[in-house]
């Protein structure tokens, strides 16, 4: 599934191409995404200015006053902005045809994606309103996750994978800034101390901040804006690295089903 850097990666591919321009109509040849694209969504953009492209979590929020387009990526989306009149593929779902003449391209093979309209406050819209603070904001520190935490019996890694906590921290960057900040993935959230959290919330953002600037981690089902593959993968330290050595102390990298995702850590460096 695309992550927030990848979702970061998308936001500024498309927004330059979006900001200021007019939505003339939106085409839909598939409306049974994850949840059905009603004719409501129709009618409330067409005409109306795009002011701003924004990323709440991993949703992109097209701000076209008073309301917004809320848009999931879902597990294999991705968007092209192309000539309104290019012939669309079989996975070409759903147009949001601009006034000069192009068009932004969800294209979602398993259709798990979701575009909903929001009414103003946006904010408060149900996929919007109990999220957590942004990875990269103040809001994230680590004296936050430390109140958070006490006397959860959960893992580590659930915890901070949970977006009512903080949003964006998939799965693979979970991973990855565990292991930054040498906290074993299954140690339990309640039994973390501050100085732990506040490395491991420095930790997030290291991690985050350079998957953006490698545009994102090369998943099977995403691409780049223009369609090249992010290249953070490069620089993965253990996730995906089962049986290859730690990058500090040599020892194999150990892999573990926590929460029913794949985890991946070293259980010198982790504890």
């Amino acid at each position: 599934m695309p992550e927030l850097p990848e979702v970061e990666t998308s936001l500024r591919g498309i927004a330059p191409h979006l900001t200021g321009r007019r939505v003339v109509r939106l085409v839909a040849r598939e409306r049974r995404l994850r949840w059905p694209v009603t004719e409501q969504v129709d009618a409330a953009v067409a005409g109306r200015r795009i002011e701003a492209v924004t990323r709440r979590a991993k949703y992109l929020l097209l701000h076209l006053p008073p309301g917004a387009l809320i848009l999931h990526l879902g597990m294999s989306g991705s968007l092209r902005v192309l000539p309104a009149e290019t012939p669309p593929g079989v996975h070409d779902h759903i147009d949001l045809v601009l006034e000069d003449g192009r068009c932004l391209r969800l294209r979602d093979p398993r259709r798990f994606g979701s575009l909903h309209w929001a009414e103003p406050p946006v904010e408060a819209h149900p996929l919007l309103a109990r999220l957590g603070p942004e990875p990269l904001s103040p809001g994230l520190d680590g004296a936050y996750l430390h109140r958070l935490s006490r006397g959860r019996r959960a893992s580590v890694k659930t915890f901070i994978m949970d977006s009512h906590v903080v949003v964006g921290v998939g799965n693979i960057y979970a991973s990855e800034a565990l292991f930054r900040a040498g906290i074993h993935p299954h140690r339990p959230a309640g039994r973390v101390a501050l100085p732990r959290y506040e490395g491991l919330a420095a930790s997030i953002k290291t991690v985050l901040t350079a998957a953006i600037a490698e545009g994102g981690t090369s998943l099977r089902d995403f691409v780049q804006e223009d369609g090249r593959p992010g290249y953070f993968a490069q620089a993965l330290r253990v996730y995906g690295r089962a049986g290859q050595p730690c990058p500090g102390c040599g020892e194999p990298v150990r892999q573990q089903r926590i929460g029913q995702r794949s985890s991946f850590y070293c259980p010198r460096c982790q504890r």
